[in-house]
């Protein structure tokens, strides 16, 4: 979509955007709502978006914006008309995840984040998806897809391809480019899932390479420091373990 487009698209969907305002007591409540509609006819949120937000909820582009890069469900560049999103949690990874997702970016030609050249398929492997009494699972579109196997993933990728699949293909008004990420969310785009395992080629396995487990990274966090709540239960500090275990000693003796 243009920018010349953008107002008729404003235009149109003003009813709807009062409609969603009209329901909250308070306009700003509305923000996630209001993205979450333009990104269906856009396909993501575009900056027009995130300024005509700010002007219907009476808030600045940067709220709008702080809102938007929050939500990694909320896309900031164009994407594929098929979300490809595998889960990567736990009970998935036990049944087979990791090879599922290795047959994946094999078939569509792409890695972590990234969208295949004709636009059709974006392909993110994600945190647990909630469903692992059918594990292991995907979402297309939001839509669930369990028990995988690389039959099925065949399958789908197929259907998508021929246009027979049973979930809409997603808004596409801007061609996309090989990722959506953006490049100063150093986490999202390195793929990391969390500070354990920062600095390691494959974030999948639980503690880094060598470590698969997760043991080792668990017992350098257990010895190098621990969270502790202060008396007042206002935050959690760091402190090191030996800091704690005075503590929690002079706590004992005072008859705490």
């Amino acid at each position: 979509m243009t920018d010349n487009n953008f107002p008729a698209l404003v235009e149109r969907l003003r009813p709807e955007c009062d409609r969603i305002v009209a329901q909250y007591e308070q306009k700003r409540s509305a923000l996630l709502p209001l993205m979450h509609l333009f990104q269906a006819h856009e396909g993501f949120v575009s900056s027009q978006a995130v300024h005509a937000a700010a002007e219907i909820l009476e808030i600045t582009p940067a709220e709008v914006e702080g809102a938007v890069s929050f939500y990694t469900l909320l896309y900031r560049r164009p994407v594929g008309k098929y979300m490809l999103q595998v889960c990567r949690g736990l009970a998935c990874m036990i049944n087979g995840a990791d090879d599922l997702m290795a047959y994946f970016r094999e078939k569509l030609g792409v890695g972590h984040l990234q969208t295949t050249a004709d636009g059709l398929f974006s392909y993110e492997e994600v945190e647990c998806l909630a469903a692992c009494d059918r594990a292991t699972c995907m979402q297309v579109n939001l839509e669930f897809v369990y028990d995988l196997t690389p039959q099925k993933i065949d399958e789908l990728i197929a259907a998508m391809a021929s246009g027979e699949y049973s979930v809409a293909p997603m808004a596409q008004t801007q061609a996309p480019g090989p990722t959506w990420a953006i490049p100063h969310d150093a986490q999202i785009a390195s793929g990391r899932k969390s500070r354990g395992a920062e600095g390691v080629p494959n974030p999948n396995n639980a503690g880094g390479v060598g470590d698969r487990s997760g043991v080792i990274m668990l017992d350098n966090i257990i010895n190098r420091s621990v969270y502790r709540f202060t008396a007042t239960s206002e935050r959690a500090v760091v402190d090191s373990r030996s800091v704690v275990e005075t503590i929690d000693e002079q706590g004992t003796h005072a008859g705490h």
